[in-house]
């Protein structure tokens, strides 16, 4: 709860303050608006990572408290709580399985669309990172982009969708209601404010945590040195060590150590964010070379990332086990 109060205080405080921006100069006000957008944004994504802690019963040992906790910090950034909890839980059982992995499933060679020899190129990988980063997470949530195939329309909205079963559907529908009835009270407070200012209070902040979830996401599971197996050779073990840890400096902080602490994170799920690192620092020893942390600046780590794991081949020796590849170095070759 000191998180919460740390996280929840430090975003209000901001948006308070903010309040305040309009009455000062121009040439301040460039300065002050940037300054609440990165700091209440910030602030943002690490309240969203409690609630992502809540959906693993990682905050508390009663359940009815994680969920509690955990539907209030999501609705309000309009993340459906549940209807994640579930396709989380998923992405933890499937991690780097090439056929069942929930979200950024990787996409083998044979199967890139017939324009990817052309659209991958410097400008176009630095708008498809743009657009990722900025819509990927409403785009993933509302139309499953970058999710699993499934054999009708699947999205975190529609309770009668594949990716639940009939058991989940009821708190589907909580979830939507939590995320509607936020969604409403923006509304109202637009319409007795303005749009510009919604944006420069709430919409900007949130847009700025977005970003950060997508890339944090993202960094953590696509790296070059890491596999990804089929249905042969894959089981949990083997896909919970398909991640990387990211030492992001100060950014740690706001991420509650998710990016430096992201293998321990898979392999003790259920564990409090606040004790990841000491567990990161005891499994470094156990794990010895399977255990995988990239330093590289986050942009720098994108912009890579986005060029050379555009596509997983299989191994010519071991059968069953695929690394990323990328067109440039094809055609280089």
């Amino acid at each position: 709860m000191y998180y919460v109060a740390t996280d929840v205080g430090a975003i209000l405080l901001s948006t308070y303050l903010a309040t305040f921006i309009p009455l000062l100069p121009p040439f301040l006000q460039v300065i002050a608006w940037p300054l609440h957008w990165t700091v209440a944004g910030s602030f943002m994504l690490g309240a969203w990572l409690i609630g992502h802690d809540c959906g693993h019963h990682a905050f508390s040992d009663y359940k009815w408290l994680n969920d509690v906790i955990g539907f209030f910090l999501h609705s309000a950034m309009l993340t459906p709580y549940f209807s994640w909890k579930y396709s989380h839980t998923s992405h933890h059982a499937n991690t780097g399985s090439t056929e069942r992995q929930v979200v950024f499933l990787v996409k083998k060679k044979d199967a890139l669309p017939w324009h990817a020899r052309y659209t991958d190129n410097p400008p176009l990988r630095v708008l498809n990172l743009t657009i990722s980063l900025f819509i990927g997470w409403p785009l993933y949530l509302t139309f499953n982009v970058s999710g699993r195939t499934y054999d009708s329309f699947a999205n975190h909205f529609y309770p009668q969708g594949p990716n639940f079963t009939r058991r989940q559907r009821a708190k589907v529908l909580l979830s939507d209601l939590g995320v509607t009835s936020v969604a409403y009270a923006i509304y109202r407070l637009t319409l007795s404010t303005s749009l510009s200012w919604m944006l420069c209070i709430y919409g900007l902040p949130l847009l700025f945590a977005n970003a950060w979830i997508v890339a944090i996401s993202y960094l953590n599971h696509i790296h070059p040195a890491l596999p990804h197996y089929d249905e042969g050779e894959w089981d949990w073990m083997r896909g919970t060590m398909s991640t990387v840890n990211r030492d992001f400096g100060w950014w740690n902080y706001f991420s509650h150590h998710i990016t430096d602490g992201h293998v321990a994170h898979h392999l003790f799920p259920t564990m409090p964010h606040y004790h990841v690192m000491e567990a990161t620092e005891a499994i470094k020893p156990i794990l010895g070379e399977y255990y995988l942390l990239d330093r590289t600046p986050v942009w720098r780590a994108l912009y890579r990332e986005t060029k050379e794991c555009l596509f997983v081949a299989p191994e010519k020796v071991r059968k069953g086990v695929h690394w990323f590849g990328s067109l440039v170095e094809e055609k280089a070759g």
